[in-house]
């Protein structure tokens, strides 16, 4: 059984992005991780759910920009 939803999407959805504060956060953990550093696990975790969420957004612009 599958289900489909239909979401109407806000129309400057393009515009959405990560606030530059979080960005930022999420740039100097995966700088980090480049250097070689050892993240916490919380660390990871967070850079983790901030890819995620950096992931989730740039997909809604891709679709937003699809549907114009």
């Amino acid at each position: 059984m599958s289900l489909t939803v239909d979401i109407d999407l806000p129309t400057d959805l393009g515009r959405f992005r990560l606030p530059s504060a979080v960005a930022d956060r999420l740039q100097s953990l995966l700088d980090r991780q480049d250097a070689g550093l050892s993240l916490t696990p919380a660390e990871r975790a967070e850079a983790e759910g901030l890819t995620d969420l950096a992931d989730l957004l740039t997909l809604l612009r891709l679709r937003a920009e699809r549907a114009t």
